[in-house]
């Protein structure tokens, strides 16, 4: 029983997992408890009857050095593994037929995407003045500075196919900070984007290549990887009833876990589950200051895994295919995953996983699963030009926190955070509520969080 420790993480998904590893690099003694049974939070792999397929987030993007980071760190346990160039080819859904997403100037002219209007407005783009509303949302500054269709068919799908969220709600500030400061810093999409191109890179930066990842064999692999390489003495599981209370300038963290009482005393708690399980975990803080937390919007998601022996629908060359709201579908859109990475399927078939809910479709995910099942083959078999369905592998997952949403509320929870931590000294507080919600991101944050217990005051 460990009785002391310097930093206490809450939650061993990708976010505890990353804290747990840069702190194992400093030498800083640490404790990780986690209330289901092992490591990976929703990041799940299952390998069955020849197919590898994801039960949480199926990619990454390479959108921090400190994912790349990780997978060096971790040389012979794992092996980053970038998806094949199809992966550049992205295909929108209009009026019912797949239209590749443009990645060049002569694309951008020929596609049916945008209108014609919007075409040539792009042109002006560079010389509209950058907005001064920060709590505009995407929306609003796509319409003002690119034009409606470019909202309808590039920026609306992109966003369904990150946060399963609507433009009209998010606020680029928060939830899209990249493009938010290109327009801020450099007042232009366009011009600020070749800016950067030509601006000195540090070698860090040059690792973030923004390629569509994996680990080789599925993410388990990765996670697996970084449970082992912490320390597996270092975990504990099953952990319910969990309670952190403050204790003589540190912190008394309490849960039972196979029916047995447990403590620890730690200077630091870090933690990295979602904002909704805030109040039971510290009911030591004020309870308006939670709500401020806590008043986070989640998606709910339906994640449908379908396997095919042998593939009989339209060429499988892309990344997938994401689904404009405009176009009234009842799904998201598909991932093509075993066109992305090897070994997903069996030769001459394929893996697709199919996204449902959201935030505009809510009530599809609270169908049951033969209401999903029909809805599922209704849409693949006309969008995927199959004859006949019958997959060999059915798999239906449901996610009721699955992405948080960073509305115009996100401002007052980041500042929430930043005084709670600032008035209980040792209290540290991630997860995906802040600094972005991928997986880059959330092996940034790691780092991060190990960095501010490193050097807390304490």
């Amino acid at each position: 029983m460990i009785s002391d420790i310097h930093t206490l993480i809450i939650g061993s998904g990708l976010t505890g997992l990353s804290t747990a590893h840069y702190l194992k690099k400093a030498g800083i003694p640490f404790h990780v408890i986690e209330k289901d049974a092992g490591p990976g939070g929703v990041i799940k792999t299952v390998t069955e009857n020849g197919y590898t397929y994801e039960l949480g987030p199926n990619t990454g993007v390479i959108g921090s050095s400190e994912i790349v980071e990780l997978f060096e760190d971790l040389q012979g346990l794992c092996e980053l593994e970038t998806a094949n160039e199809n992966a550049q080819k992205r295909y929108i859904l209009k009026n019912g037929k797949w239209e590749q997403l443009p990645s060049g100037v002569m694309a951008g002219i020929k596609t049916p995407l945008f209108s014609l209007k919007d075409k040539f407005r792009l042109l002006g783009e560079p010389f509209r003045s950058k907005g001064k509303n920060p709590h505009e949302t995407l929306s609003q500054l796509v319409k003002r500075r690119l034009g409606q269709s470019f909202l309808d068919y590039a920026i609306d799908p992109f966003i369904i196919g990150v946060y399963a969220g609507d433009p009209d709600i998010l606020v680029p500030k928060y939830a899209l900070p990249k493009l938010y400061n290109l327009e801020q810093n450099y007042g232009s999409f366009i011009g600020g984007a070749v800016k950067k191109q030509f601006e000195k890179k540090t070698e860090a930066e040059k690792k973030i290549t923004r390629k569509v990842f994996s680990a080789k064999g599925g993410l388990s692999n990765l996670v697996n990887a970084l449970y082992e390489n912490a320390g597996k003495e270092n975990f504990s599981f099953n952990a319910v009833n969990l309670q952190v209370l403050p204790e003589n300038g540190g912190y008394r963290v309490s849960w039972q876990a196979n029916e047995k009482k447990q403590d620890i005393i730690a200077k630091h708690v870090v933690f990295t589950g979602g904002s909704f399980e805030l109040p039971e975990v510290f009911s030591f803080v004020e309870k308006g200051n939670l709500e401020k937390i806590t008043h986070l919007r989640y998606a709910k998601i339906i994640e449908v895994t379908l396997g095919f022996k042998t593939w009989k629908g339209i060429e499988l060359d892309g990344f997938g295919g994401l689904i404009p709201s405009k176009e009234k579908r009842d799904i998201l859109g598909v991932l093509y995953m075993s066109t992305l990475f090897e070994n997903r399927a069996p030769e001459d078939g394929a893996l697709l996983t199919i996204f449902m809910g959201g935030i505009r479709n809510e009530n599809l995910a609270n169908q049951p699963d033969d209401k999903i099942k029909e809805v599922v083959k209704r849409e693949i078999t006309d969008l995927m030009q199959l004859t006949e369905f019958q997959p060999d592998l059915f798999k239906i997952t449901r996610y009721d926190y699955a992405i948080p949403q960073y509305e115009v509320n996100s401002g007052e929870r980041f500042e929430t955070i930043a005084n709670l931590e600032n008035q209980y000294p040792g209290l540290i507080l991630g997860g995906n509520m802040r600094d972005g919600i991928g997986m880059a991101d959330r092996a940034k944050q790691g780092k991060m969080l190990a960095e501010q217990a490193k050097n807390s005051r304490i």
